[in-house]
């Protein structure tokens, strides 16, 4: 067990020395300073538990030696040794950070009993921080699916990240889930109880991006007919996200890369600068690096936002991510639209894990969606899939991408993922996958999964 270090401050010779005595005998581990200004440097220079420091001393008063700790390390407990007479003393240093005082003579008995007591605070302080980190981190909370080895990497980087105030460019294709990223960003962070403001850049002209970040000030322009806050005042405290930032003009970088230098921004038709705490988080489908060394986009704001990138694979290149996916969007879509389907027939797996999906989870959600609707029996066939995109899933080459995946491993990742769709239930996973009962339980012993 790691003995408590405890540093004695006192230019009383020999009372140091009994007291280094006493504590070691108590299992303490003591160092020893002959006045207040080694007892500055010693605490600067090491780590210590507690501080036990004498009031009256010649070179450095306790008082200003504590009042040096205390500006250094507030979070360093220091108890004060006094006279009797100078207890108006103690209580003032109480009140500039000193942990507890004790009277000279010192009782022993109440010496060990205020360290200990002291100590264990000190203990359960870090245990009920250490146990709120790791709750956290178990608590850690995101609707992205996808058990492939690239959307594990991507969910560790936001899991490390999400704490973090650094702001963050998430990347990606259209469709593949660059708002549910910034989500976890935000949900996962120490801002989670303030808001989390959207905003689309390229749905909005440049005349109005203005004011729809920074706000307006009544009359200042023709249509405002009443002050209005921006997004950017509504996200303090909290994050914004500000989606298609490529598409924004270089005057209006300009001004966003002030918000972010500065902290501050000014309101359409006002002269008064509103200061923010906002945290961002930028997302695009565009190469900025490329448009920065083209001076389409600003460097500099460039730089300000890459300070960590998240860039998402596009769902061509993680297609053991597609039975998952089709299955959650199956249960999701059968309940809206009241329709009781209880999964896809073999060749439709096969045809949607082989399409490419160039709008990628975007539009496996809606081909799903459709494909409930218009399916003509309890399970959707391929026949069904004919009509959402009737030429692609006539071919049954491979999409690009699953060149290195084996069919068996595509085969088990459909069985997995049905199964735990069904809720662990494995005549209604034999139903789903059009396969008896017999050979689930098979295929299943095969994965080691028959418990």
């Amino acid at each position: 067990m790691t003995q408590n270090k405890i540093l004695v401050v006192d230019d009383d010779a020999a009372h140091a020395r009994m007291l280094k005595t006493l504590m070691t005998d108590w299992g303490y581990k003591i160092f020893l300073a002959d006045d207040g200004d080694v007892g500055v440097d010693m605490a600067k220079a090491q780590t210590f538990d507690m501080v036990l420091m004498d009031m009256k001393m010649v070179k450095m008063s306790g008082m200003e030696a504590l009042q040096r700790i205390h500006e250094y390390n507030p979070s360093l407990p220091v108890i004060i040794m006094t006279a009797y007479s100078s207890v108006d003393t103690a209580v003032k240093a109480l009140k500039i950070g000193a942990y507890d005082y004790l009277t000279k003579p010192i009782d022993f008995d109440k010496l060990k009993l205020t360290v200990d007591r002291v100590l264990e605070r000190i203990f359960l302080k870090t245990e009920n921080k250490s146990l709120k980190n790791r709750l956290e981190q178990a608590t850690f909370s995101h609707d992205i699916l996808g058990k492939s080895s690239a959307m594990e990497a991507l969910l560790d980087t936001i899991h490390m990240v999400a704490p973090t105030e650094a702001n963050v460019l998430v990347t990606g294709e259209s469709g593949t889930g660059k708002e549910l990223v910034s989500s976890a960003l935000h949900y996962n962070s120490p801002r989670k109880d303030q808001a989390f403001i959207r905003i689309n850049c390229a749905a909005i002209t440049e005349t109005l991006l203005e004011s729809e970040l920074f706000g307006h000030e009544k009359g200042a322009f023709t249509g405002a007919d009443k002050k209005r806050k921006g997004k950017f005042l509504l996200a303090d405290r909290g994050s914004i996200l500000l989606d298609e930032i490529g598409e924004m003009s270089l005057a209006m970088q300009a001004k966003l890369l002030r918000v972010i230098q500065e902290k501050e921004f000014t309101p359409v038709g006002s002269d008064q600068n509103i200061r923010v705490d906002v945290r961002i988080i930028a997302a695009t489908n565009r190469d900025l690096k490329t448009m920065a060394a083209e001076r389409k986009f600003r460097q500099d704001l460039y730089y300000r936002l890459n300070v960590v990138t998240i860039d998402i694979p596009p769902l061509e290149k993680r297609p053991e991510d597609i039975p998952e996916l089709t299955l959650h969007f199956l249960t999701k879509f059968s309940l809206k639209n009241k329709r009781d389907i209880k999964g896809f027939s073999p060749d439709a797996m096969d045809a949607m894990i082989r399409y490419p999906w160039p709008g990628n989870v975007r539009e496996l959600m809606n081909a799903v969606e459709r494909g409930v609707v218009l399916a003509r029996s309890d399970y959707i066939c391929k026949e069904d899939l004919s009509f959402i995109i009737p030429e692609d899933l006539k071919e049954t080459a491979p999409a690009s991408g699953l060149e290195n995946i084996s069919l068996s491993k595509i085969e088990e990742t459909a069985i997995l993922s049905t199964l735990e769709s069904a809720s662990g239930n494995k005549s209604e996973t034999a139903r789903r996958l059009g396969i008896t009962r017999k050979t689930l339980l098979n295929k299943l012993k095969q994965y080691g999964k028959e418990s």
